[in-house]
């Protein structure tokens, strides 16, 4: 009975598998079985030629076949055209034998991926090993055997020049990554040589405009070189830079008659009169056999035209380049340069970002919060820059503000949102504004920054962005948090308890489609030692995971740390076991260690409204600093500063009076606290005036004063060095 599957219940892969199947002669292997084994590859780098195959007639590609069990051995094969000449497919060998030694760990991983989920894997350039060492370029299929046959059908199809013109511009265009597009290239040009490498201008490196600059300056770097193995003491390898000697004649062999074009030296005597130097011929000439070298300028048109670098094609002298080839060879890069020059570009707003970016994470602690910060980028695909921040900065009036941000999308435009909305957070809490008030102006200027089609369009959108603002007050040991839209920071107690602040869910900024709700405030409890934990989206998500259940993880790994732990250790350990791979968004988190001020360092005391008040300051503020052993020109300073600010205060407003007195550093912070809502404002006053010098004489002893709202009025307060 035939167990060949029928058409109608069969997929298109399985007839597919079903005639490669028929397509391998039960004694297909035989040929390859006499085969010898593959030679050791040896550790020099001219050794391939690519035939020349008359034998195809014409052909754009030749198929051939192979089967494999589960154990990934070959089984069947057919290979035996003339195209496939040089492959040791022998029946029982691995199948990864045929491959380069780098190239193993991918193709395996596939071919274990098709035999757990019975999916194809098709059409992928590959390379193919032959016994004496040169590589074959193949479009490699792998699919399910068909029944009776068990394990996997692998085609491969050896690909003709304008097959592989095709398929290497198409993998070339699939990064933004410089370096990546390089090798993509390179990876391309092996199919013509034995060592391809790209050597681009250091300038395409740094994203700069790429100008057409004396010869004598140009500077080279090895941005790509394939196959990859040992060299050769010198020689010059991907990241190096090439001798600046080297790097000249390159320029000069690539603009002959100031025209950049195409040249080829064909044996090592020419390479050696062009070249001239002894080190030179190490750092660039791949080994020691007689090699010629095809070198094609990378041009982008232009009046002039551009050379952003030089690609080399390097074979053995008894391998002539043809012309066919060399043609060949620049149409490739012709096709592929706008690649390279749009990788140039990318890089130049990705070093942009990354500046901004870096500008704004948090550069330290100070003596009552211990700060460290992560920012991981996503994945090149996203630009590997977006608009996550993070920020920590001591407010005048010695709290400590937290922040954190996320702007919807990635690159420039997301970026330069961020830094705006950074900037604006800062300012508003440095000037005092509490945390709900900084996120209604913030939920204005999102409003006026852009719309969602604009900034989609863009790649970004300052709608919808997300903000967490947490102040942190080092005398009382707590916390005033406002969130819009965004993850609840983690709170790890002294006690090692761990969890997120309950905070009550609000849109994001400029949502103007949901129902407008004023920023709520909450306060919470955080005691010395406690670990506040503020990150975005992108740490805690993961397809297999719902979004609580990933805040749950974060808040089991942040539970961890060690109150010995060094902190920005620390965060990057939180970072390693929540992302150990990059994801398609930014991964941001903060960690703060809440330390606070001692309790003798603070003191605090609740006065009436009455005229004694301002003596009864005095007094008890200058008991205090002599029990501090504060210096004699500080006490008398910083009593008269009480003094007035207290006068102010039963002057202008009404209520208790609340005088704070803190030791900070090498200051010492006055607060005076009244209901008063009105603004102190700084006068001069005239010598016969009876008032307005109170301010004057407060901003003459202070290095820095202000003013911050509370719930029930305001608190002047005031910075004295010691």
């Amino acid at each position: 009975m035939d167990s060949t599957p029928s058409p109608s219940s069969s997929s298109p892969f399985d007839l597919v598998s079903s005639a490669l199947g028929r397509y391998i002669p039960s004694g297909g292997a035989a040929a390859a079985a006499a085969a010898g084994p593959a030679e050791a590859e040896g550790n020099h780098a001219i050794g391939r030629r690519v035939p020349d195959n008359s034998a195809v007639g014409g052909q754009d590609q030749i198929l051939g076949a192979v089967n494999l069990d589960r154990n990934l051995r070959i089984t069947r094969c057919n290979l035996d055209a003339p195209v496939f000449e040089g492959l040791d497919a022998v029946v029982g060998s691995p199948f990864v034998d045929l491959l380069p030694p780098g190239d193993v760990p991918t193709v395996t991983r596939r071919l274990r991926q098709v035999l757990e989920t019975g999916e194809a894997h098709v059409a992928r350039i590959q390379r193919l090993r032959r016994r004496d060492g040169s590589e074959l370029v193949v479009s490699l299929s792998i699919l399910p055997a068909a029944v009776p046959h068990e394990g996997l059908t692998v085609s491969v199809i050896a690909m003709a020049t304008r097959l592989h013109l095709y398929a290497a511009e198409t993998a070339i265009g699939t990064s933004l990554d410089i370096g990546e597009t390089a090798q993509s290239l390179a990876e391309s040009l092996l199919a013509w040589g034995d060592v391809a490498a790209v050597d681009l201008d250091f300038a395409v490196w740094t994203g700069e405009g790429v100008t057409d600059r004396a010869q004598g300056r140009i500077r080279l770097r090895r941005a790509a070189l394939v196959p990859d193995r040992a060299w050769p003491e010198g020689y010059v390898t991907t990241g190096d830079d090439l001798p600046s000697d080297a790097s000249r004649l390159l320029a000069q062999a690539v603009q002959r008659n100031d025209a950049p074009q195409a040249i080829v030296i064909p044996d090592r005597e020419a390479v050696e009169r062009v070249l001239g130097s002894p080190r030179v011929m190490r750092a660039l000439v791949p080994g020691d056999r007689s090699a010629g070298v095809a070198c094609i300028p990378l041009v982008l048109d232009g009046a002039p035209p551009v050379v952003l670098g030089v690609a080399e094609v390097w074979r053995r002298a008894d391998s002539p380049f043809r012309d066919s080839e060399l043609f060949d060879l620049q149409e490739l890069v012709a096709r592929t340069v706008h690649h390279v020059d749009l990788a140039r570009q990318h890089q130049r707003e990705h070093t942009q970002v990354l500046a901004l970016q870096r500008r704004l994470l948090p550069r330290s602690g100070g003596d009552t919060v211990e700060i460290a910060s992560v920012y991981q980028p996503a994945t090149p695909d996203s630009a590997g820059v977006g608009g996550d921040w993070v920020n920590s900065f001591p407010l005048s009036d010695g709290r400590t503000a937290l922040v954190v941000g996320d702007v919807v999308g990635h690159g420039l435009g997301a970026a330069a949102t961020m830094g705006q909305l950074s900037m604006e957070a800062r300012a508003l809490l440095s000037a005092g504004l509490a945390p709900d008030e900084v996120l209604e102006h913030l939920d204005e200027t999102v409003s006026l920054l852009d719309d969602a089609d604009s900034g989609l369009a863009a790649g970004y959108s300052a709608l919808g962005s997300t903000c967490c603002i947490v102040l942190y007050d080092p005398v009382s040991h707590r916390v005033a948090l406002s969130s819009a839209g965004h993850l609840p920071p983690v709170l790890v107690s002294p006690d090692g308890h761990a969890g997120p602040l309950p905070v009550s869910p609000h849109p994001g900024l400029g949502a103007e489609f949901a129902l407008r709700e004023p920023f709520d405030v909450h306060t919470f409890d955080v005691p010395p030692g406690s670990l506040l934990a503020l990150y975005t989206d992108g740490l805690v998500e993961d397809p297999a995971l719902s979004i609580d259940e990933g805040i749950a993880r974060l808040a089991q790994v942040v539970s961890t740390v060690h109150p010995w732990d060094t902190l920005q250790q620390a965060a990057r350990h939180v970072v390693s076991a929540m992302a150990p791979v990059r994801h398609r968004d930014d991964v941001t988190l903060l960690l703060a260690r809440m330390i606070g001020y001692r309790k003798g360092d603070t003191a605090t005391w609740r006065l009436p409204a009455r005229d004694d008040a301002p003596a009864r300051a005095r007094a008890q503020v200058s008991a205090l600093l002599r029990q501090w052993r504060t210096r004699g020109d500080t006490q008398d300073n910083v009593s008269l500063l009480i003094s007035e600010l207290v006068t102010n205060a039963v002057r202008f407003a009404t209520g208790p009076i609340t005088v704070r007195l803190i030791r900070a550093g090498h200051g010492l912070l006055c607060e005076v606290g009244d209901t008063g809502n009105g603004r102190p404002r700084l006068s001069r006053g005239g010598l016969l005036d009876d008032g307005g010098r109170g301010l004057y004489i407060v901003h003459r002893l202070t290095t820095r004063w202000g003013v911050r709202w509370t719930d029930t009025g305001k608190v002047v307060w005031a910075e004295v060095a010691r």
